[in-house]
């Protein structure tokens, strides 16, 4: 049977841009102009469906803008060190001025199989006692730490629920090595992933541990921050970016990773608004799927005037009732934490719109 060809229009004007997307037979192609030749290649990136085309070439390699995978603008094959994954390539040939197109791709998708990330296994709580992750936002030199109100009331709550037979564990995120958020949503939807782009692709990237606590490991998420300019930590912010994945996975997908969770906060500053930043964090996590036991935060601030930070962490330091309150927060979200589960028993987990949660093999 001939091979069809499709005529793409006049070959000098086809030449800028260098990359653009035409649709052959139906099919989304990256054609493109590149070191004095024409290639064309299937317009679908093998991670996630990517526009080729809309990316930044490298060199002779089309960038995909959503993950920055690569492959060869007219061969298909990855980058070197990936050759053996290909997206289809098309025949091209020109006459009498005109660009043609084979109908059909010269080429065919390899895929290689890759061992899924940890993360992307199911969702399911594995028998056990309530389990009390803490996190910390506070931010400090590592080397010269100081002080922090709101670090030692949440190692208090967790000292008092381990105290009560709960398992725990507390995660410091100036501790860990994490990028920022690089806002793959805003490129497309289906772009930010679960797990995290950044840290399926980067093994150094260390938020795959408050990912762990959070999906995985914990029931009750205690968040303890200070009150900077208003606000909660910059580490909080940090954090709490590159937690849309798992938002994200609601507003995409209808898949809820977040069940029978319940968060509280520990909320400590010199300076007041206290309500504003309990707001914040209340709207964040309630959009994430967490619940909320009755007086969800603890607070303690001195008040706006309050410059005299030495007179304010004297002031946590001899308090027995800031203590009191968030060893009461932690029993108050440990007794929510097992009745929910005690409820859930071995009910199908449902999704915000009814279908089922989170399981990578549907995804």
């Amino acid at each position: 049977m001939a091979e069809e060809w499709i005529d793409l229009g006049d070959a000098e004007a086809l030449k800028s841009p260098g990359c653009r997307r035409i649709d052959v037979a139906g099919q989304p192609v990256a054609l493109s102009f590149i070191n004095g030749r024409f290639g064309a290649v299937s317009n679908v990136c093998n991670h996630v469906g990517g526009p080729l085309a809309e990316g930044v070439p490298d060199g002779e390699y089309l960038t995909c803008p959503w993950h920055y995978w690569k492959f060869h603008f007219a061969t298909g094959e990855g980058e070197p060190g990936f050759e053996a994954d290909k997206v289809p390539s098309y025949a091209l040939k020109q006459e009498n001025g005109r660009l043609l197109i084979s109908a059909k791709p010269a080429t065919r998708r390899n895929k290689v199989p890759h061992d899924p990330h940890p993360l992307a296994r199911p969702v399911k709580r594995e028998a056990g006692p309530v389990r009390v992750a803490g996190i910390s936002t506070t931010v400090m030199t590592r080397k010269h730490p100081r002080y922090s109100g709101s670090e030692v009331l949440l190692q208090h709550a967790l000292d008092h629920a381990a105290a009560a037979g709960c398992e725990t564990r507390l995660i410091k995120l100036n501790d860990l090595k994490f990028k920022a958020c690089e806002g793959y949503y805003s490129k497309a939807a289906r772009a930010c992933t679960w797990p995290c782009s950044i840290t399926q692709m980067d093994p150094k990237d260390e938020l795959d541990r408050v990912y762990e606590a959070f999906v995985h490991w914990a029931d009750v998420i205690l968040l303890a921050t200070p009150i900077r300019w208003g606000s909660a930590s910059s580490l909080y912010y940090k954090m709490i970016e590159r937690m849309n994945c798992i938002q994200n996975q609601v507003t995409i997908a209808d898949r809820v990773l977040l069940r029978n969770k319940v968060a509280g906060f520990i909320i400590i500053g010199g300076q007041d608004n206290v309500q504003g930043v309990a707001g914040q964090m209340l709207s964040f996590f309630s959009e994430v799927g967490c619940v909320f036991p009755q007086f969800p935060f603890i607070a303690h601030s001195r008040g706006w005037t309050a410059e005299d930070m030495e007179e304010n962490v004297l002031a946590l330091k001899r308090s027995h009732g800031l203590r009191e309150g968030a060893a009461e927060l932690v029993d108050r979200a440990v007794t929510l934490a097992a009745t929910l589960l005690a409820g859930a028993g071995n009910a199908d987990h449902v999704g915000r719109g009814g279908r089922k949660a989170f399981d990578p093999a549907d995804h």
